[in-house]
C-alpha cells in the first residue's frame, strides 16, 4: 500500500505549510485540497503542529494524504499517528524513525542528499526519497543517484523547486515535487495560496504534457 499510493497521484505534489497555524490550517488545506492538491505536509517546527495536523486529517477526504515534515524521532511518529496523520517526512535518514512510520502503516521520505544516504533510506524501508536541497544537486544530480536505487521508490525533488522550473526536472524523468516557499509563507491568506496552487498545478500539467 505504501508503495503505491503516493505515485499513483494525480499530482505527486507535497504542499508544504512550514509556519501554518492552527486556526488557519482548516482555511489553507481546504484552499489546497479545492485546487487539486492531495498530499500536504505540516513541519514539526510550526506552531503546535500536531494540532494543525489532526484538524487537516479529520477534514481532508479520502484519498488525501496528511501528515508532518521534520520528523526527528520515534515518538514523533506515535504523535503523527495519533493525530491521524499517514505522511512521515524527514530531512534526515534515521532508520529507528522510518521504520516507525513504516509499522504504522505510513508513506515516507525521508531527506537524502547522497548515494549513501539513498540507499540506507531504502534499506530501512523507506516509501520514497526527498532529494533536498535540490536545487544543489540539480536534475542531472539527483538523476544520477537514481540509477542505482531501487526502481519502485519515489524519487521526490525538494528544496528551489517551483512551477518555473518543473520542466527542468521532468525532463530528467522526475516527477513528484515538495513545495514550500513558492506555494506558502506564513501570514499568507487561503485565497491566495488557492491562487498559487492553481497556477502550480496548471504549470505541472504543461509540464509532464497534460
Amino acid at each position: 500500500m505504501n508503495r503505491i499510493l503516493f505515485p499513483d497521484m494525480h499530482y505527486p505534489l507535497v504542499a508544504i505549510l512550514r509556519g501554518v497555524r492552527p486556526e488557519e490550517t482548516e482555511s489553507v488545506v481546504g484552499g489546497l485540497i479545492e485546487a487539486g492538491f492531495t498530499a500536504i505536509e505540516i513541519p514539526l517546527n510550526s506552531p503546535d503542529p500536531f494540532r494543525s495536523i489532526e484538524i487537516a486529517a479529520k477534514m481532508a477526504p479520502n484519498g488525501c494524504l496528511l501528515g508532518a515534515g521534520t520528523v526527528l524521532t520515534v515518538e514523533d511518529v506515535d504523535r503523527l499517528a495519533s493525530a491521524g496523520g499517514r505522511l512521515m517526512v524527514s530531512p534526515n535518514v534515521e532508520p529507528a524513525v522510518i521504520a516507525a512510520a513504516v509499522s504504522r502503516g505510513m508513506v515516507t521520505l525521508p531527506g537524502v542528499f547522497t548515494p549513501t544516504e539513498a540507499l540506507a533510506a531504502a534499506r530501512a524501508g523507506a516509501t520514497g526519497l526527498k532529494f533536498f536541497p535540490a536545487s544543489v544537486l540539480g536534475p542531472s544530480g539527483i538523476n544520477a543517484i537514481r540509477a542505482v536505487l531501487p526502481k519502485e521508490l519515489v524519487i521526490a525533488a525538494v528544496g528551489g523547486v517551483s512551477e518555473t522550473n518543473f520542466a527542468d526536472y521532468v525532463n530528467a524523468g522526475i516527477t513528484a515535487f515538495g513545495l514550500g516557499s513558492s506555494l506558502y509563507k506564513p501570514g499568507m491568506n487561503s485565497a491566495e495560496v488557492a491562487e498559487r496552487a492553481k497556477t502550480t498545478l496548471a504549470a505541472y500539467d504543461v509540464a509532464v504534457g497534460r
